[in-house]
């Protein structure tokens, strides 16, 4: 049977190691986070952008086209 000092130490060395590793992990993340933090994402592209998404509004179709339409593209 292991003395209780033996039993205490491996649960202290497993303590350390856990919390070590917790605080790496959060800190990782505040880390990532401040750097995204200041990143525009919504700004206007500059340069060639060419827009890949164009709106159809067909107003002539009866409602049940737009059901089909709806099932087939999955809009």
């Amino acid at each position: 049977m292991k003395s209780w000092v033996e039993l205490v130490y491996n649960s202290c060395k497993v303590f350390i190691l856990f919390t070590g590793c917790t605080l790496l992990f959060y800190f990782g993340m505040v880390w990532v986070s401040g750097e995204y933090q200041d990143y525009k994402r919504y700004d206007e592209p500059s340069g060639s952008a060419v827009k890949v998404m164009q709106m159809n509004v067909y107003e002539d179709q009866t409602w049940i086209e737009r059901l089909f339409m709806f099932y087939h593209n999955g809009e």
